[in-house]
């Protein structure tokens, strides 16, 4: 093995997002789509995190409101949104955010474990953190993101 297959294998790979002023990362392997979120549907009866359905290609997409999962303020209705596509169990969800960054390529001994002092809101659906320059990139975990469970969803 080359010393720089060795290094690529050391390479963690993260779609970033943007929610409120915090940097998420997405791992790479889990976006199946980034695409701006259509005429949405609403599910009746639904918790408020469900944003509506919307059709992505041919495919029933739900549409997760970030700001309400993560219990921060509404984003202001006439601000753009833009959308993750997850695949999770077979089940379509597009990850209603502020906005998307580029692709970020973090060496994989610069994870560290979720910090103690992480507010909870994150704490709970954060997987690792990275210390970039000036900015923390918390790592959502999908699993644990779309765990729309009731007890999962106080704060």
């Amino acid at each position: 093995m080359t010393a720089s297959e060795t290094q690529t294998e050391n390479i963690l790979e993260y779609v970033t997002v943007t929610i409120g002023s915090q940097l998420f990362g997405l791992p790479i392997s889990r976006v199946q789509d980034v695409f701006v979120p259509g005429r949405l549907t609403p599910v009746p009866l639904a918790s408020d995190e469900i944003a509506g359905v919307l059709n992505l290609r041919g495919r029933i997409v739900t549409a997760v409101d970030m700001r309400c999962r993560l219990g921060l303020p509404a984003r202001d209705k006439l601000a753009p949104a833009m959308a993750v596509g997850i695949d999770l169990n077979g089940e379509s969800y597009g990850l209603v955010i502020d906005s998307v960054g580029e692709v970020l390529k973090l060496r994989e001994n610069s994870r560290e474990a979720v910090p103690i002092n992480l507010d909870s809101r994150l704490a709970r659906v954060a997987s690792a953190v990275h210390r970039l320059d000036g900015e923390l990139l918390v790592v959502l975990d999908v699993e644990r993101l779309l765990d729309m469970k009731p007890h999962e969803l106080a704060a």
